[in-house]
């Protein structure tokens, strides 16, 4: 085990978060042009942009920008609104009425689909007859949990379906300032055993504060799964190696694991580039030491990894650092959607390239998944038949038990991009059907 006190041989380094005030600070010290400059001054007004002294000089290589996918991944680019949309804002913009921006900026969020999969009106259970707010509850075994103060991270994802967590508009977020009512309805519902801790980033907040949130969790007895979702490791490592509780958010995670409870840090790459320094490898190695299992997860990005070698060195490089490949999911139907989406038939072939590739251990991930409003659906490849090319889908996860791991198909499409633009074959069972499409089979 490594030990977690003494000194580090890592240098201290203090987290700051940048934001469009310091864009031109960040132009002074880095190759951005003026129009780039403009670029994130415009779209950053709908989409939430933020970064850190880590993303800027460890993981954007500023010699490929402005096709570097790290720097795709956090500075916001033309053609992350449709073209009707930035005309609307610029226009606003250049009239200097804030109330003009407000209201354009207001309609274009709406557009943007800000939760999508039923997440406010299906996904929200209730506490006494009333809504719970800051917490979520699609699966049977499964409550998603959203503390206040963990509602930011270390950097934006500029594909980030959460995107609506960060930005001001609280009637679009999901917080809540305690665990009371999260404490209540787990007591109420045994049948839940795994809570997943989630955002924004919870490992943005200090130890203290996590420990608050996750202590009462630990005293009811059914939950026997803490997950912890986060892209810190990816984006400033430095919150398990350098920062002044470093050792005591590890020995936190000590404590849940040695309590018998299985502990998972849900770690977000979306490029190999993320695990290359040895900051992201120390920070990994700290993590497992204290018996938590780290599992990995990304969406399939347009213009960022929607390439079978980037996805096959990406999970390579999570299997030498001892971390699970879980999930390649697609990117949902949310903010800047139509910039990043990738059609499920390269998705397809991307995954099952890469797939191929791998070592046995390796093949662990899943994929490409789609979280949809009917649960997580993933196309496991692509069917011939004298009736012609069909998807074969299978239900990884559903909100309705009966229909997990079932198998169903849908008419194959070289454009379609999510679950509501395929077309079921005719062969799809009732139920599944209705689940996925509200609906009858089709007339495959």
């Amino acid at each position: 085990m490594i030990p977690l006190s003494g000194p580090t041989p890592v240098q201290s380094q203090r987290f700051r978060a940048f934001g469009t005030r310091q864009i031109d600070a960040i132009a002074a010290r880095f190759p951005l042009t003026p129009e780039q400059v403009e670029t994130v001054r415009l779209i950053s007004q709908v989409l939430p942009f933020r970064v850190n002294e880590y993303t800027l000089s460890e993981l954007i290589d500023w010699d490929r920008v402005p096709d570097d996918p790290m720097f795709r991944m956090v500075f916001p680019q033309r053609g992350m609104l449709s073209s009707e949309d930035e005309q609307l804002l610029t226009t606003a913009t250049t009239t200097g009425d804030r109330q003009a921006v407000s209201a354009a900026v207001k309609e274009i969020r709406g557009r943007l689909n800000p939760h999508p999969s039923g997440q406010q009106e299906l996904n929200v259970p209730r506490v006494d007859g009333s809504p719970a707010p800051g917490l979520q509850r699609k699966y049977r075994e499964t409550v998603l949990y959203f503390p206040s103060q963990g509602q930011s991270c270390h950097s934006y994802c500029t594909y980030c379906f959460r995107w609506a967590q960060f930005v001001s508009d609280t009637d679009l977020r999901f917080a809540t300032p305690r665990p009371d009512l999260l404490v209540r309805y787990l007591r109420a519902h045994p049948e839940v055993q795994d809570v997943l801790i989630t955002g924004g980033d919870p490992m943005i907040m200090g130890t203290d504060r996590l420990r608050d949130h996750l202590e009462p969790i630990l005293e009811v007895e059914t939950v026997r799964t803490i997950r912890i979702g986060t892209k810190s490791v990816a984006y400033w490592p430095q919150r398990f190696v350098s920062d002044h509780d470093a050792d005591d958010v590890l020995r936190l995670f000590e404590r849940v694991t040695a309590g018998g409870r299985t502990l998972a840090v849900m770690a977000h790459f979306t490029h190999p580039r993320e695990l290359e320094t040895g900051l992201a490898a120390k920070a990994l190695a700290r993590i497992r030491a204290t018996g938590a299992v780290v599992y990995c997860q990304a969406p399939l990005i347009g213009r960022v990894n929607d390439d079978a070698p980037t996805w096959s060195a990406l999970w390579r490089a999570e299997l030498a650092a001892g971390a699970v490949p879980y999930y390649m999911f697609v990117e949902r139907d949310t903010g800047p959607y139509d910039y990043f989406k990738v059609p499920l038939a390269k998705a397809a072939e991307v995954f099952g390239s890469a797939y191929r590739t791998l070592p046995g251990l390796a093949r662990t991930v899943r994929g490409p998944v789609m979280s949809a409003t009917p649960g997580k659906v993933v196309v496991d490849g692509v069917e011939e038949t004298a009736q012609g090319r069909f998807f074969q889908l299978r239900m990884l996860q559903a909100r309705e038990p009966a229909l997990v791991g079932r198998p169903f198909r849908a008419r194959h499409s070289a454009t379609a991009s999510w679950l509501d633009e395929l077309e079921p074959a005719a062969d799809t069972p009732p139920d599944i059907a209705a689940a996925v499409w509200g609906g009858a089979p089709g007339t495959a």
